[in-house]
């Protein structure tokens, strides 16, 4: 027998996995890395993040996959060459902060990879009668296995879709093995590059899950400040706070289809971005409105999408509602939320057992990659099984 194939057998029987989750999103920022100690599978998952770090991204590594991502025409040969590039540069990136915090790689059992998102096209998205959904991650889990020795399991979302589904958002099964209770509705909120959330009643068995993309979170607040201000993304909320909200361009972007299409719904950059932005700004004559007022108006849309998708829930009883991404901390997006949801609203920024707001994301892949190796426990809406990621051996 393959000796990986015993090693992943035997994981099975242990009363404790360790698995590094990744995750790089829609934001570019970088690779978030957490190395998870998880016990257990289904709602009996336990979860501990003994150590995260997040690998910012340099501005080459970042040219390289905004030459192809989110784009309907790219280089064909550049897309090939830069898949294994990814894999193996994450790969790097594993290696070098293991060292950094003196983790033998032998104690890692195994590699949870997201991989790269370079397009999400659910069905809604192109007029193919012939195709359905699909979406495409790079970063080929076989390097990442190879370049570290570690089991890996990447491509998690294909299996979502082979199911019948959009692909994303996947939050809901690693929300469920995590954060079910039976004392209080959750509500998992992540502010990434896109909004997605995961409602969890109290007392579910898994099968009344509402998980849902819900419209942009940061993703075209943070193209502008790159494109007008030079900077990677608007630090707390700074311009939009001190600028001007345009009615005008607000109720053009409120109107937009997918918000008002009936959850669950997926989306991505491939929508929300800046070339929508400006093909609005300029059919509304507002070409020379101040980057401040933009910023104002498009923070508020992002905030109005969350309230009003977190509305349409009806959720009568006490709602506890934790928020991740990196919108967690852009103060003036968290504040307009908290002032337009009811009173009763318990609204906190993620962090117990070392899951926190920037690592969540990571932890869930981990958690999936668990749920994988330990029978595929976890339940789709339907009571089917469904287990994500195929399984890459090292060397």
């Amino acid at each position: 027998m393959n000796p990986y194939i015993d090693k992943l057998y035997n994981l099975s029987k242990k009363s404790e996995r360790t698995i590094i989750g990744l995750m790089s999103g829609t934001s570019l920022d970088g690779l978030d890395i957490a190395v998870c100690k998880i016990s257990g599978q289904g709602r009996d998952t336990f979860c501990k993040v003994s150590h995260f770090a997040t690998i910012a991204y340099d501005e080459a590594t970042k040219s390289k996959i905004l030459n192809v991502f989110a784009k309907e025409q790219v280089d064909l040969k550049y897309l090939t060459l830069l898949n294994p590039w990814i894999g193996e540069l994450h790969a790097r990136y594993i290696n070098e902060q293991l060292q950094r915090w003196h983790i033998d790689q032998q104690s890692i059992d195994l590699i949870a990879s997201h991989g790269q998102t370079i397009y999400h096209c659910p069905s809604s998205f192109h007029q193919y009668s012939d195709f359905n959904n699909a979406t495409l991650q790079i970063g080929d889990g076989d390097h990442i296995a190879v370049n570290t020795g570690i089991i890996t399991l990447s491509d998690f979302r294909q299996k979502h879709i082979a199911a019948g589904y959009e692909g994303a958002p996947l939050a809901q099964y690693g929300d469920y093995c995590l954060f079910a209770n039976d004392k209080r509705h959750t509500l998992l909120l992540n502010i990434g590059g896109i909004a997605n959330f995961t409602l969890i009643k109290k007392d579910s068995l898994g099968n009344d899950l509402i998980c849902s993309d819900i419209g942009p979170g940061n993703t075209i607040m943070d193209q502008y400040v790159r494109k007008h201000l030079n900077l990677d993304y608007d630090e707390n909320g700074y311009f939009a706070a001190s600028g001007q909200v345009s009615e005008q361009l607000l109720q053009e972007l409120l109107e937009l289809e997918f918000v008002n299409q009936p959850m669950p719904k997926t989306t991505g950059p491939e929508l929300f971005n800046l070339t929508l932005l400006e093909s609005m700004l300029d059919s509304l004559s507002l070409s020379q409105l101040d980057h401040q007022d933009v910023l104002a108006t498009l923070n508020k849309f992002t905030a109005l999408c969350i309230v009003k998708h977190i509305e349409l829930l009806d959720i009568d009883a006490e709602l506890e509602i934790l928020i991740s991404g990196g919108g967690a901390y852009n103060t003036f997006l968290i504040a307009s939320i908290k002032n337009m949801l009811v009173s009763d609203i318990n609204l906190t920024i993620m962090d117990q057992n070392g899951i926190c707001a920037e690592s969540k994301e990571a932890v869930l892949f981990a958690v999936l990659a668990n749920e994988a190796v330990m029978g595929g426990a976890r339940k789709k809406p339907d009571n089917s099984n469904l287990t994500m990621g195929k399984i890459s051996l090292p060397l």
